[in-house]
């Protein structure tokens, strides 16, 4: 149980850290400092590298927490009400992964490989979007995770 921990809060740290770090540090310097011929491959670059972490996470968080839903609740019945609040933000979460990765950052990337910086610049907005209500998601449930308990009443 303890390995499927470990793995389960670095994937969310990972995850989420990546995108406090993209939406509140990289986006208003890359917006303020670059014009979209250098801002859009950057952020094309950093989605690549970026998103290779983040297939790891979509994979391993909802494995590790079926791994421990069932060896401590022995399924979702016994789960407490903060449990099943995550387990929903979590697809969620991975619902709009999807849709961002399979959508409009291969847009961004077509785009970019095109040097359409219009539509790169209007799919890049798109993913911003997408990345701010995902990390919000995130704060949700880490903040489920660590207080939920305390903070969620028992069903």
């Amino acid at each position: 149980m303890g390995i499927a921990m470990l793995l389960h809060v670095l994937s969310a740290v990972i995850w989420v850290g990546g995108m406090f770090f993209a939406y509140m540090v990289l986006r208003p310097v890359a917006a303020r400092l670059l014009e979209p011929p250098q801002r859009l491959p950057l952020w094309a670059a950093c989605f690549q590298g970026f998103f290779l972490w983040v297939w790891g996470a979509v994979i391993l968080l909802p494995l590790t927490g079926y791994w421990m839903l069932f060896s401590m609740f022995q399924g979702m019945a016994n789960a407490p009400l903060y449990v099943h609040a995550m387990n929903g933000l979590g697809l969620l979460m991975i619902a709009l992964y999807l849709w961002l990765y399979l959508g409009p950052y291969r847009a961004l990337c077509t785009a970019v490989a095109q040097q359409d910086w219009q539509t790169g610049g209007t799919h890049l907005a798109t993913i911003r979007r997408i990345v701010g209500s995902n990390l919000l998601l995130g704060l949700a449930t880490i903040t489920i995770a660590v207080a939920g308990h305390y903070l969620i009443p028992a069903a």
